[in-house]
């Protein structure tokens, strides 16, 4: 969990191309929902937000710093099932707006490359190499 929030935090901080597997996009959220939890626990304790539950000046500036990478895996995620960023704007729809957004973004991706990219599970990875006699 943690190499995909630093794959997707540092190394792909504003990258709006190409394509994000689930895992990418759902490790991601999964951690910054976690840090938050902590960060608002933290800001309640040391006296820097007045109710649990208001946003305190760490989770906000975390929230601040984690924006723009949230906004671009969620982007690339759309690409991963042939879908233009463009989409995210569909949240503006009452109800169905995200609940369409949330099956999107639970739905595997295109089999092969798309429009948008490679397919990111064709990636040669060494890890399922390991221990493989070469042909």
């Amino acid at each position: 969990m943690i190499e995909w929030y630093k794959k997707v935090v540092f190394e792909n901080y504003a990258n709006f191309n190409g394509r994000a597997r689930r895992s990418e996009y759902w490790y991601y959220t999964l951690a910054s929902i976690l840090i938050s939890i902590v960060l608002e626990i933290l800001d309640y304790t040391i006296g820097m937000a007045f109710d649990m539950g208001k946003l305190g000046i760490l989770r906000g500036l975390y929230s601040l710093v984690v924006f723009i990478p949230g906004l671009a895996v969620m982007i690339r995620r759309l690409h991963d099932i042939g879908k233009s960023g463009w989409f995210i704007f569909i949240v503006f729809l009452p109800i169905a707006g995200v609940i369409w957004l949330f099956i999107s973004l639970c739905t595997e991706g295109d089999d092969g490359a798309n429009e948008y990219g490679a397919d990111p599970k064709d990636e040669f990875d060494e890890m399922d190499e390991i221990g493989k006699e070469l042909a």
